[in-house]
């Protein structure tokens, strides 16, 4: 079992930066690619970017390709999405993603995540 838990979400001007973080506990991560998904009110949720655990490969939606970066530390068990030059239409509610250990689905694909944390505000206005 893995636990996750995100932070760092909150209100800021469209120009702006946040960091959000994702700490998992229960069992280390190491071993598993990690995601970062959102949904806006009335809207799918949608894959944002994601780490693999084969190559530290990351993977972004081209919707903030250049501006949100993913990584990990493995020894503080913690991933993170660092987002800059937010925009209005980023607004949602950001999960973040634990796939199972070795796993090699797409990373890209909600279903490959096994473990989902319960997900944090972010909102950008203009």
């Amino acid at each position: 079992q893995v636990q996750l838990v995100e932070s760092g979400g909150g209100l800021v001007q469209a120009g702006g930066s946040l960091r959000l973080s994702c700490a998992a506990s229960g069992r280390t991560i190491r071993t598993s690619s990690m995601g970062w998904f959102r949904q806006a009110p009335g809207k799918e949720r949608e894959f944002v970017a994601a780490i693999s655990w084969r190559a530290v490969s990351t993977f972004s939606a081209d919707s903030v390709k250049g501006r949100f970066t993913i990584s990990r530390d493995n020894a503080k068990n913690t991933v993170y999405l660092q987002m800059n030059n937010l925009k209005p239409e980023d607004t949602a509610v950001y999960y973040c993603a634990a796939g199972p250990p070795y796993g090699l689905g797409n990373e890209r694909l909600r279903d490959t995540y096994n473990y989902w944390g319960q997900g944090t505000q972010v909102t950008v206005s203009s």
